[in-house]
């Protein structure tokens, strides 16, 4: 067995050069802990009868030597403090991927974030008054302004805007919703789930393929707290279906003077049938309809951060600002500095320009034949071929986009798209039929130079 006394001390490695270098990287405590990590390593492999991991001295020694040990804690420092949350390049064809952080921010959202962020800001403090003021300010008026409603809120996610508003509207009382939506999206949340939480007292209508008017009717005939629409965002019921309209069950639901809660999910401020999809409904109709409150999400078909949106009327709204639970759901400067920029697009009606989800979503076959085609010639090889991009991010279930995109033929299709997501930045590309496909629809322009790059290497191409 080698002689663990021939290590040299903590003491000693800390006193090279090397060391030096990296405290002055990565600090001193930090270092000192992955040199000791380091000789704790090599000391319990050795003793357990094991080859040290760490690299064995040049001449051939049995045990590491001082700069096999210093470089097993540079590259241990480099794990340690390797972040996990790191920009990937999106070339999947998913225009909302959740997993790949769904909508990407507009220039001008990123610089409100990094304004509000870099120094102080009046986020709870009144200007005028010179005393403390609110949060819930921020936001607000540009919702009313764009969607007509009395009041608004801005909480952390769209399911926190759900939880809260049942929360603070229905707890231990009645609320009305169809088997029909009782839906479950990504992540597991699942609408009854939520309304359990919240203290509501779930009263299940019709059936799950056809709900009638006289369903609603019947059950709001006892005391009731909420009707509540949940949109089926993510999927499609098709078939031997039947379902009152939004404007039916506010009718009904208001003579029995019950409000209506809307939970739209994506909450898209415009129409996307002018971009070739399906409907979408839009918080406008939902309003326009009659409901008293619209929830919906901030980083999908809006375009901007994680956020979730409550509005409506100003009394409804008022009593939820005020429940406990919204303190501990509330939206932070950033949250609200990127969602005021992201609303002026729309109210400056430049939202198809400047919001890069609408930018992707109205970007024509031609426009993606012709990113395809550059990538291939920069390449040189690849087939142009046609395809279609999804919307993604539970929004309009069964809608594509018709797109080019760039085929490889590789030898291993799933090593090779490995190979991709090791490269710095990852790539995200997707197979069909033994082929890599990548979808210029997604991918940002300023990406692109990385993208190529990462591709070359995998190719095994000189970049």
């Amino acid at each position: 067995m080698p002689d663990l006394r021939s290590l040299p001390s903590v003491e000693r490695l800390l006193q090279t050069q090397p060391a030096s270098e990296m405290i002055a990287a990565y600090g001193r405590p930090l270092t000192l802990q992955a040199i000791r990590s380091v000789l704790d390593e090599v000391r319990a492999r050795v003793s357990n009868g094991g080859e040290p991991t760490v690299r064995l001295s040049a001449h051939g020694e049995a045990l590491p030597d001082r700069e096999g040990l210093l470089e097993s804690a540079r590259l241990m420092l480099e794990e340690w403090t390797r972040p996990t949350l790191i920009p990937v390049v999106n070339a999947s064809g998913v225009i909302l991927h959740t997993n790949l952080g769904r909508a990407p921010l507009s220039a001008a959202a990123l610089r409100a974030m990094q304004a509000v962020g870099h120094g102080y800001s009046n986020l709870e403090f009144d200007l005028g008054t010179g005393k403390r003021g609110s949060r819930l300010i921020h936001a607000e008026a540009l919702l009313k302004w764009l969607t007509g409603a009395e009041a608004a809120l801005v909480v952390n996610n769209n399911a926190a805007a759900v939880l809260l508003a049942l929360s603070a509207l229905a707890s231990r009382r009645r609320v009305i919703i169809a088997r029909s939506q009782l839906v479950e999206i990504g992540g597991g949340f699942r609408v009854p789930d939520v309304m359990k939480q919240s203290g509501a007292k779930l009263v299940e209508v019709g059936t799950t393929n056809r709900v009638h008017l006289s369903d609603y009717e019947e059950a709001l005939s006892e005391p009731t707290a909420l009707v509540l629409r949940a949109h089926r965002s993510n999927f499609k019921i098709i078939g031997f279906t039947e379902e009152p309209e939004l404007k039916e069950i506010t009718i009904v639901s208001h003579r029995a003077g019950v409000p209506v809660i809307d939970d739209l999910g994506s909450g898209s401020l415009l129409a996307t049938e002018r971009f070739g999809l399906g409907h979408e409904p839009t918080v406008q109709e939902s309003l326009a309809a009659g409901v008293d409150l619209v929830c919906f999400s901030g980083d999908k078909l809006l375009g901007g951060p994680q956020a979730g949106i409550i509005l409506g009327r100003a009394d409804l709204v008022a009593k939820i600002k005020r429940h406990p639970l919204a303190r501990a759901v509330r939206a932070d400067k950033l949250c609200l500095a990127a969602l005021t920029a992201t609303l002026l697009h729309y109210l400056k009606d430049e939202a198809e320009r400047e919001i890069p989800i609408w930018r992707m979503i109205a970007a024509t076959p031609e426009q993606n034949k012709a990113r395809a085609e550059g990538w291939a010639k920069e390449l040189g090889q690849g087939e142009i071929v046609a395809g279609e991009s999804t919307v993604g991010g539970g929004s309009l279930p069964g809608e594509n986009l018709p797109t080019f995109l760039l085929s490889l033929a590789v030898k291993s299709p799933d090593k090779f798209l490995e190979k991709l997501r090791q490269q710095q930045p990852p790539i995200i590309a997707r197979t069909e039929n033994d082929r890599v496909l990548l979808d210029p629809r997604a991918v940002l322009p300023e990406q692109e130079g990385a993208l190529l790059v990462g591709l070359k290497n995998v190719l095994g191409r000189k970049t």
